[in-house]
């Protein structure tokens, strides 16, 4: 949240470059402890322009984090860099620069969303005008225009959450640090959200770090995750590096009068001919459309496909798809997780897993 006092300028000469300056954010060996936790543990890692994901379950050191990224909560030991700026002595110029959507419920119940925004658009350093210039447009972009001179305690949850999006970007940031912008949603909400995330880089140019414990949201808006847990880093990687297409093929047909379960009557056939399949029966359980109809099979090669077609034709059924399965985030981390508890300690230098794995989760799996 934009918390720059009014009229007071920070000028950039004055704030101390370090770390990385081609890096939106960097941390180097950042550590954060409490009497009786550690919230960060010498963490490590350089996150540039774009939409950029932190997974970690709730204690992950996800908020933590955000705090001494924002000059709020000074840290333990190590450095961080946000905008080339040291964190450490530059709070003030960061905030200027960077907008902030907290998590949890701040907003005051008997203003507008108009006054509440006008105020930190003013907060952030806009003469009068701007603000309320500024105001219009963001409540605009995030859906509230019509309602903007609304008292904010008559608001629903995601009209709220709107509202937290809009005083996060009045300011035109260059950096946007998002905490679990999807709290509390239903689907349709969530939905909307995560499109509102996307367009704030696609459409403004403004990066944005995301937080979340659903794995599933990240995969779909993100360009990057960082996934931290116990305050240590997990994995650092684009998202495409995630889901990374697999051997397994999806095969989805269609019942007949003959084969009542198109499906069963294939799965049957290719395992005859030595198909091997993927998962229990070969049923795909991760959520995808038409789950519970959808084949995973084994492609050892262009025979598979051949093989699938001719079986499919064979039967009589129609061939609804074919096609290469992509990981789900969550998959990769089930099985990393898994690998920690049965694999010797990883050698010196190598990034080691947490041994009690945070309950990283896909969307839909549990309501907050």
């Amino acid at each position: 949240m934009p918390i720059q006092p009014s009229g007071l300028t920070i000028p950039v000469a004055r704030a101390t470059t370090v770390i990385s300056v081609t890096a939106v954010i960097a941390t180097e060996a950042l550590s954060k402890r409490f009497p009786r936790v550690t919230a960060l543990d010498r963490l490590t890692l350089d996150i540039g322009p774009g939409v950029t994901g932190l997974v970690g379950s709730n204690g992950a050191g996800k908020s933590t984090l955000i705090k001494i990224l924002l000059g709020l909560s000074p840290a333990t030991e190590g450095r961080a860099a946000v905008l080339g700026l040291d964190v450490a002595t530059s709070g003030a110029a960061i905030r200027e620069r960077v907008g902030y959507m907290p998590e949890h419920d701040c907003l005051p119940p008997d203003v507008s969303a108009t006054e509440f925004v006008v105020h930190m658009a003013r907060m952030s350093g806009l003469p009068p005008t701007a603000a309320r210039e500024r105001t219009a447009d963001t409540l605009r972009h995030v859906g509230l225009y019509e309602e903007r001179y609304r008292p904010i305690g008559g608001y629903s949850t995601g009209m709220k959450q709107r509202v937290k999006l809009a005083q996060a970007l009045v300011h035109d940031p260059q950096l946007v640090l998002l905490d679990e912008p999807t709290n509390g949603l239903d689907p349709v909400g969530r939905d909307e959200m995560l499109g509102l995330i996307r367009r704030i880089h696609t459409d403004f140019g403004i990066s944005v770090l995301v937080t979340s414990h659903l794995l599933g949201e990240l995969e779909r808006t993100c360009d990057h995750v960082v996934v931290i847990d116990g305050g240590a880093l997990l994995r650092s990687s684009s998202t495409s590096d995630f889901t990374q297409i697999t051997t397994t093929l999806a095969v989805e047909v269609t019942d007949s009068d003959t084969h009542p379960d198109g499906t069963d009557a294939l799965r049957q056939v290719l395992t005859k001919a030595g198909v091997a399949l993927v998962g229990q029966d070969g049923l795909d359980a991760e959520g995808l459309p038409g789950a519970g109809h959808i084949l995973l099979v084994e492609a050892t090669g262009e025979e598979t496909y051949d093989l699938v077609r001719d079986s499919v034709a064979g039967l009589g059924l129609g061939l609804v798809r074919m096609e290469q399965r992509r990981h789900h985030i969550a998959e990769v981390f089930r099985t990393e997780q898994g690998a920690a508890h049965t694999v010797p300690a990883p050698a010196a230098g190598a990034v080691q897993q947490a041994a009690t794995p945070g309950p990283y989760q896909k969307e839909g799996e549990r309501s907050r």
